[in-house]
């Protein structure tokens, strides 16, 4: 079996739009989708940020 990570760049105002059209483009079988959350500190106090997705892909054949 092969695998294949694939890193998507992502803002919090296209995350699902940019993430759905991506995994439709797939050929191979998702395994997993990893968010990289990023801890920031703001006025208002702490917070999280998402700047990239990894998407696993099992490779067919």
């Amino acid at each position: 079996m092969k695998y294949r990570v694939h890193r998507l760049e992502v803002k919090s105002e296209n995350m699902q739009e940019k993430l759905e059209q991506y995994l439709n483009k797939l050929d191979g079988e998702v395994i997993s989708i990893i968010p990289n959350v990023r801890p920031t500190f703001q006025l208002m106090g702490a917070t999280a940020k998402i700047d990239f997705i990894l998407v696993v892909e099992k490779q067919i054949g």
